[in-house]
Order: structure tokens, then sequence, then C-alpha cells
């Protein structure tokens, strides 16, 4: 019985212990430029965590102590943060699964269209409220204002491999026509086209192009590359969780059984 209460305990541990990269995960998130404006992500990840961390404390407290309503308590509700997980891992999956980045003649940088990303995505970006808190938020960064002092040359920045966010947000589309004077000023051009991102483009570099779709794409874009990491810790710990709860079953179920022989092997001599 003891052997099991300590196998029971030191599983309960090793799910503490998975709590970890799924805390890190929601922090590094926080620490990224466009997740920390959009606030959509790290948070619930963060939540799932601790209370992972919880619940596994509760179980290796349980195992401890030899306290059987703490262990099935750990059971039940450990089996509904593993379902909780997946869901949210499937549910990354799903909304980052869309989007892509389209190449540009004479150009290393790759350009980015809201409408290939998902409606669920797509929405927590479109409305204007959202979009104002959002685009106040990037535009107090450094993520545009750092181009200047990296690239001086329009070659250099044109064979730059600039980051989803700063090719939607820093610059005006390339279509557009414009001529590069630096990283964040650019000369219209003669004729410049009417519709679209091309007259949303300002050198004023507080608005450069933070009002364009193509500055939203770039923001999906990036969420998503950063969301897919995250998504992949997420899934390593959730395998590894599940495993952990298989053996913490099969530890509890024998430890019950080991109790059940014990008390009938008494009986037996009593008699």
């Amino acid at each position: 019985m003891a052997l099991s209460n300590t196998l029971i305990a030191g599983i309960n541990f090793a799910a503490m212990l998975l709590s970890i990269p799924i805390i890190a995960a929601g922090i590094w998130l926080t620490t990224q430029t466009d997740n920390s404006c959009v606030k959509l992500l790290q948070w619930p990840v963060i939540v799932v965590g601790i209370i992972v961390l919880l619940i596994g404390l509760t179980g290796f407290v349980g195992a401890l102590w030899r306290l059987p309503s703490l262990l099935l308590f750990y059971l039940v509700t450990m089996l509904l943060v593993i379902l909780i997980l997946a869901a949210l891992v499937i549910f990354i999956f799903v909304v980052t699964s869309g989007g892509s980045d389209r190449a540009v003649p004479n150009r290393i940088y790759k350009e980015y269209r809201l409408e290939d990303y998902s409606g669920w995505l797509r929405r927590r970006v479109e409305s204007s409220e959202k979009w104002d808190r959002i685009r106040t938020c990037l535009s107090s960064t450094s993520t545009c204002s750092e181009l200047n002092q990296t690239y001086r040359l329009a070659q250099d920045f044109f064979y730059a491999s600039l980051t989803p966010l700063q090719s939607g947000c820093c610059k005006p589309p390339t279509d557009c026509g414009y001529t590069f004077v630096n990283p964040t000023y650019w000369i219209s051009p003669i004729n410049p086209m009417i519709e679209g991102d091309c007259m949303q483009w300002s050198n004023d570099q507080t608005q450069l192009c933070y009002a364009c779709d193509s500055c939203k794409a770039g923001l999906l874009a990036n969420l998503s590359r950063e969301w897919r990491r995250a998504d992949l810790i997420l899934l390593l710990s959730l395998v590894a969780l599940i495993f952990i709860y298989v053996a913490g079953c099969y530890a509890f179920r024998a430890s019950k059984t080991d109790k059940l022989f014990s008390q009938y092997k008494q009986g037996y001599y009593n008699s």
C-alpha cells in the first residue's frame, strides 16, 4: 500500500511539473509584441497551466497523506482539464490553419492578405473599436522604428527578412508603387492608386500603415506563427499528461486492489 501511494505521489508530482511548460508558453506569448497588444491566447494558456499545477498538487497531497477522496477528486478534475487542453490544442490548430505569405517581385520579404485568414481571427481585428485599441498599442512599440536603424539603403531593405508585422504595418504595399527613402518614409507615386491600403499609408511615424488591411493581415500572420509554436508545446504537454493520467489511474486501481486484498487476508486469518 505504501509503495502504491508513493508511486501515485510521484505520478502526481510529474503532473505538477508538466504545468511548467504550459505556463511558460503562456508567459512567452505575453512577451511578444503582437500578443501583448491583442491579448487573446496567453491568459487562457496560463490559467490552464495553473489549474494543472493545482490539481497535480491536490493529487500529490492526497497520495502522500493517503486521502482517497483527494485522489478521486484529482482523477475526475484532471480528466476534465485534459479534455479542455485537448480542445484548446485543436482550436488553435484550426484557427491558425489558414493564411499564407505571398511572394513580392524582387523582394525577399513576403506580404499578406487579410482574406487568407480564418473568420474567427479576422473578427478579432476587423471591427474599428478593437483595431483602434490594437493599433494604438502597436504604434507605441519599436516594431517599425528599429527598421530605420538597421536598414539604410533600399537594396538592403528589399532583401531583408521582415516579420509579417513589419511587412504589413511599417511600409506601404509594394503594389502601390511608393519610392523608398527609408524603411518608414516613402514618396508617393505620381499617379497613386486610390483603392485599398495605398491611400491609407502615411509618413507620420505614428500612423504609417497601421490603418491598412495589410497591417491586420501581418498581425494575424505573426499571431499564427507564435500560436503554432505554443500549440506544439501544448500538444506535447497534453500527450505527456494523458500518459501520466493513465498511469495514475492504474496505480490508484492497484492501490485499491491491494487494500481490498489486505482486508480479505486479515479477515481470513481472524476467522
